[in-house]
């Protein structure tokens, strides 16, 4: 299984990005996927995840700013991200995991991307 993910880079207060994860040897919808984040320093924070069925969920502090998505047929997970703010700056890893549901735990997703960095500033 490998997870790649693309669109990470640097912008303003108030900007948007959109990162891709592009997954080989696991179907997208086959479980959960997620997005999680890290800040040198600090613990990993998950930020976004999306369930086997569709269920999505989120941390509090990107609610109404941020959208998980997958795209069965490419196998990827988006994470569309809007009125960007300075601390939400970390490097973002995509994960993913055979179960149906979400766990919050990273510890708890079996494979992982390389990671892709946003900066807010």
């Amino acid at each position: 299984v490998q997870l790649v993910e693309s669109g990470g880079g640097s912008v303003q207060p108030g900007g948007s990005l959109r990162l891709s994860c592009a997954s080989s040897g696991y179907t997208a919808n086959s479980g959960c996927m997620a997005w999680f984040r890290q800040v040198e320093g600090k613990e990993r924070e998950g930020v976004a995840a999306v369930g086997s069925e569709g269920t999505t969920n989120y941390v509090d502090s990107v609610k109404g700013r941020f959208t998980i998505s997958r795209d069965n047929a490419k196998n990827t997970v988006y994470l569309q991200m809007s009125s960007l703010k300075p601390e939400d700056t970390a490097m973002y890893n995509c994960a993913a995991t055979r179960s149906a549901w979400c766990p919050p735990n990273y510890n708890d997703y079996n494979y992982w991307g390389q990671g892709t960095q946003v900066t807010v500033s």
